[in-house]
């Protein structure tokens, strides 16, 4: 067994451990009224769904990094040999799924000395630099190797070395096992969940995780996207976000205009998560309430001539949502690094389900979205004017997120890869604008009342504000900073002379409809150069900003996080 040095000492993971330090989000218990009310056979096929998603977590761990594994085993070790310093550590490679992560002050850190965050994550092979990468492409692009190539620049494979070219090995293949394992649990859970429906779309996705092709995984989103009244929740997270290599190929001129002359579209690689939970009804009813309203919101959108979007405004809304008691988050859904999501809207627009005629989901997570009402309150008594507080609410902050969802699915559906790495910060920035700059209209709707109105914008502006300037891998926390230097700019909010946030409301809207308008012609656009300028204009970090972000340290410690899962870990070992 490989060995390993500490990344952090002792007194450091004392303090990042500690409840001042380390906040904890509480799935459901296992007495929880939620799991009780389940039918048997749903009981049991619950047990078999978070074995699978954990079975997924296995495999996500190699694709963030090769040295995860032999980490997570190495520590077990020490930990049996009675090792303070590795039990510490466990805790926080636990919950951050990895031994690289970053936390609530954008600060990078490794739990292991000399392992350090690679741009190729367990992608690609640890010594590829960037520009052997570009190289080897070009010279097999030039001696007409297309299929390889566009094998290598998909979302869904592991790179390896080959003499001196890169083979793509579709992941499926790559970690045949560990899939094979996640599948039987799969097909497991078919065999005793109530619901015919979720059990054809188990049935479907369990081939699609034991035999290497695209197609049916595009089946098998295409059947959960329809998905709508079924008593549990079992999603395959596939999101894009962290892989940093792939993404890099548009940035080199020669590579670029070879892959455009061969219809390729490179594709960030993906990361695996899983979600299983009990679909909760009474919020479930409440989300589909905006849905009548998606078509108006996509015939609103800027440009909305020029592109084919999700939402049709002349066709039938594809898009189910489901409002969940999470049971379990592993892999990428579940780590911890900064934060955790509220929800997902999947799947995103590279996947081939929505070529198919597919739709799209929105799952929403209300473990996720609890709060602590005590330092909830000294956050707002340090950073926003008295006055407002009134209008702060909580549940702003869910309504927020539902319109933040939905806008993911409006606004130009294919094109946006050539944005290189900054498509998802820019994709994020469209759906946050997109939730703010409808708010006006909802109201014209019925969809808000007034008040509602007000609660939203001021909840989303005290929200955004950050407690360090975050790096550029970190797209929810960049477009954060884009939108408050630009709401700023329209002065729509200012700080007072306690240097508390105070939200003109009346002028947030607009400035938001405003962005939003800029962000589309940047997608439209498909240019590189006009995407990083639009960010970089954008991503500046101001006095505003730091003096805020100071205040919010002073009342808030938490650098790290983690998931507890108590009913996931009963039902794991059942």
């Amino acid at each position: 067994m490989e060995k390993f040095d500490y990344g952090l000492d002792i007194e450091e993971l004392k303090k990042r451990t500690g409840s001042e330090y380390l906040t904890d989000k509480k799935m459901l218990d296992i007495d929880s009224d939620e799991y009780n009310a389940l039918a048997e056979g749903d009981k049991k096929a619950l047990s078999h769904l978070v074995k699978a998603a954990y079975h997924l977590e296995k495999i996500n761990m190699q694709l963030d990094n090769r040295k995860n594994l032999e980490f997570k085993n190495w520590l077990e070790e020490q930990i049996k040999n009675g090792d303070e310093q590795a039990k510490l550590t466990k805790i926080l490679f636990d919950a951050q799924k990895g031994i690289c992560a970053i936390d609530t002050e954008s600060h990078k850190f490794s739990l292991a000395k000399g392992i350090n965050e690679l741009p190729q994550k367990g992608l690609y092979p640890e010594d590829l630099t960037v520009e052997e990468f570009h190289q080897i492409l070009i010279k097999m692009l030039n001696e007409g190797k297309i299929e390889e190539v566009k094998t290598i620049l998909n979302q869904r494979s592991v790179v390896e070395r080959e003499g001196e070219e890169l083979k793509g090995i579709d992941y499926v293949t790559y970690f045949k096992q560990d899939f094979e394992l996640a599948a039987d649990e799969l097909f497991q859970a078919a065999k005793v969940s109530t619901n015919k429906d979720f059990d054809h779309f188990l049935l479907m996705q369990a081939q699609a995780l034991i035999i290497p092709n695209p197609m049916l995984d595009a089946y098998a989103d295409k059947k959960w996207a329809e998905l709508q009244d079924t008593p549990l929740e079992f999603t395959i997270t596939r999101e894009n976000y962290a892989d940093e290599m792939t993404e890099t190929v548009v940035e080199n001129p020669t590579l670029k205009a070879l892959l455009d002359k061969n219809n390729i579209v490179p594709v960030s690689k993906d990361f695996l998560g899983g979600r299983v939970g009990i679909i909760n009804k009474e919020g479930t009813e409440a989300l589909l309430k905006i849905k009548e309203f998606l078509p108006a919101l996509a015939s609103k959108m800027p440009y909305a001539d020029k592109y084919e979007q999700n939402i049709s405004p002349k066709a039938d809304t594809k898009q189910t949502m489901v409002d969940v008691d999470l049971v379990a988050v592993t892999g990428d859904v579940g780590a911890f690094r900064g934060g955790i999501t509220l929800a997902e809207n999947l799947p995103n627009n590279d996947k081939l389900s929505l070529t198919i005629g597919g739709g799209r989901r929105n799952v929403y997570h209300r473990q996720i979205r609890v709060s602590d009402p005590e330092k909830l309150q000294k956050r707002l008594d340090a950073i926003l004017d008295k006055e407002q507080h009134q209008y702060y609410l909580d549940d702003a902050d869910h309504w927020f997120t539902i319109g933040h969802e939905n806008a993911h699915s409006l606004g130009p559906n294919k094109g946006t890869e050539a944005l290189g790495k900054y498509t998802s910060i820019i994709e994020e920035n469209k759906a946050d604008m997109g939730s703010l700059a409808f708010v006006d209209y909802l109201v014209e709707l019925g969809y808000y009342t007034s008040l509602q109105r007000k609660q939203i914008i001021v909840t989303f502006v005290a929200d955004n504000f950050l407690k360090s300037k975050p790096v550029l891998s970190q797209a929810h926390r960049v477009r954060s900073v884009m939108q408050n230097y630009f709401l700023f700019k329209h002065g729509a909010y200012t700080l007072s002379e306690e240097n508390k946030i105070h939200v003109n409301i009346d002028k947030v809207v607009p400035a938001a409809e405003e962005m939003l308008k800029n962000i589309i012609k940047v997608q439209l656009s498909g240019n590189f150069a006009e995407g990083e300028k639009y960010v970089l204009d954008n991503f500046v970090w101001t006095d505003e900003m730091n003096i805020i972000a100071e205040k919010l340290k002073e009342v808030n410690k938490t650098l790290n996080g983690r998931v507890i899962s108590k009913l996931a870990d009963k039902l794991l070992n059942e």
